[in-house]
């Protein structure tokens, strides 16, 4: 028998993937990063670059190219509208929401 995994999820109650769930999560945090202040830690940390040169080989994932890929538009947009959290937040579910 052929199962699918909205078969799986609806048999176990669950209405959001696991990805989706741990996507919404990152937007999230990126919102919340995002409204705070301009001396934050974690703003500069999430905003900031690392000088130097990289290692070879494919280049790692780093947590604002998925933000970037999730939302399709550039970082300094999406810190734009994330600094209207009712916006952002309607952008982070049209963005989890399983279609």
């Amino acid at each position: 028998m052929l199962r699918t995994n909205e078969s799986i999820l609806d048999e176990l109650g669950k209405k959001q993937r696991l990805s989706s769930a741990v996507q919404a999560r990152i937007l999230s945090f990126f919102g919340h990063v995002s409204r705070r202040n301009d001396l934050s830690i974690e703003r500069l940390v999430v905003r900031g670059k690392v000088e130097g040169t990289r290692t070879r080989g494919r280049s790692p994932m780093r947590w604002t190219d998925q933000v970037k890929a999730t939302i399709v538009a550039p970082l300094h947009e999406c810190a734009r509208k994330a600094t209207v959290r009712e916006e952002w937040q309607r952008i982070v579910k049209r963005a989890t929401t399983p279609r």
